[in-house]
């Protein structure tokens, strides 16, 4: 157990701060051009890659019952990245509209790894900030996903991927054998409709139409049509088009770790539409101590879904009796993930041997496989 007191120390939350290196190497690649403009995807993919091989595990937890005031410097991090990400996005989208130096190949290979800044760690830090009962922290949250077009996440998070996670109802949670090109374009079509279809139901229920405006996608639209007209004020039609393949990568990466997260694994079928609770063993875990700094702990995404409300610093790993163990971190499973022969023969029996342990009773799995059992009531 991590004492309370340890978590004051800026030194203790100093490793989750290295996300902010990427910001200086992401301008110095738009300095030097050419190749250098690759360094941000090869550091987030393979540097934390090789860092987790020299880092190991870590398997201590926090005690999560500790109250806010004492995880300051982990709460300051995620607000800060906000303006970062901002002035460092249209900050770049100016200077590769405004140079010489850089070719075509090297600008969209330049916002090409924006997007993978603006989608692992941006998108990563709005998922912490969206979950926080703050308001300031939500609205930092949208400000965050507007600057990937992708707003409506949140709505489909909260409101639908929390609660039905794991059954035919959750658009998210992979199928078994599903590969990645036949999720990723399912997500990006039914994530949307899911959200709106949440929210506009949120709202029926207070005998409000859709289009009232306590309804967030005219905050999600707003926002969005800000970021959009800002990028064009800036770069003209160029910096527009940038500004489009950053998000586009961004996305790309968020739903990779979507995949990833949840593959293979649903919720029992109890009858009637009904579901067994969310526990841990619903959400693949991941124990890599440096990617767990770059992601500020995605990876225990078991305890995620399990208590939603807890602050990243205070999710506790859970050992391979509790949840399902992926073999190596993120950065390594969601480049596997675009190779599907190489996906299937990893993890593939890893979900057999979670069937196995955790549901011994269910003999036909193929309802679970193809998403054919009811869906849960609402």
């Amino acid at each position: 157990m991590i004492a309370t007191q340890t978590l004051t120390r800026w030194q203790t939350a100093m490793p989750f701060w290295m996300s902010f290196l990427l910001i200086p190497l992401i301008w110095a690649t738009a300095v030097a051009g050419g190749w250098w403009v690759l360094l941000i995807p090869l550091s987030t993919w393979w540097a934390f890659a090789a860092l987790d091989r020299l880092t190991g595990l870590n398997l201590e937890n926090a005690d999560p019952e500790t109250p806010d005031d004492i995880l300051h410097w982990y709460i300051l991090l995620t607000k800060l990245w906000v303006p970062a990400q901002f002035i460092t996005l249209f900050g770049l989208i100016w200077y590769a509209t405004h140079t010489d130096h850089l070719t075509t190949w090297s600008k969209i290979g330049l916002f090409f790894g924006m997007g993978i800044l603006s989608g692992t760690v941006g998108i990563n830090y709005s998922h912490e900030l969206m979950h926080q009962k703050s308001r300031l922290e939500r609205w930092l949250g949208d400000i965050l996903l507007a600057m990937v077009l992708y707003s409506h996440f949140r709505s489909e998070h909260l409101l639908v991927h929390h609660r039905y996670v794991g059954t035919p109802r959750d658009p998210v949670t992979a199928r078994y054998n599903e590969g990645f090109h036949r999720f990723y374009p399912r997500v990006l079509l039914q994530c949307l409709v899911s959200a709106f279809h949440a929210e506009k139901d949120k709202l029926a229920r207070k005998d409000r139409p859709w289009a009232d405006r306590a309804n967030p996608f005219w905050r999600y639209w707003a926002l969005q049509g800000g970021m959009l007209l800002l990028a064009g004020l800036i770069g003209g039609w160029v910096g527009l088009g940038l500004f489009l393949l950053q998000a586009g990568v961004a996305i790309w990466q968020l739903e990779l770790v979507n995949y990833v997260e949840h593959y293979g694994l649903t919720r029992k079928h109890m009858g009637d539409g009904k579901y067994e609770h969310v526990l841990p063993r619903h959400s693949w875990n991941a124990a890599q101590k440096a990617s767990n700094w770059l992601l500020i702990n995605l990876q225990r995404h078991s305890d995620h879904h399990y208590k939603p409300n807890r602050r990243f610093p205070l999710l506790q790993n859970h050992a391979n009796e509790d949840a399902p163990q992926l073999p190596y971190g993120y950065p390594v499973m969601t480049v596997a993930a675009m190779i599907p022969p190489l996906w299937r023969r990893v993890m593939n029996p890893r979900v057999r041997a979670w069937r196995r342990q955790y549901y011994p009773e269910i003999k036909d799995w193929r309802p679970y496989n193809k998403a054919l059992n009811p869906r849960p009531n609402a």
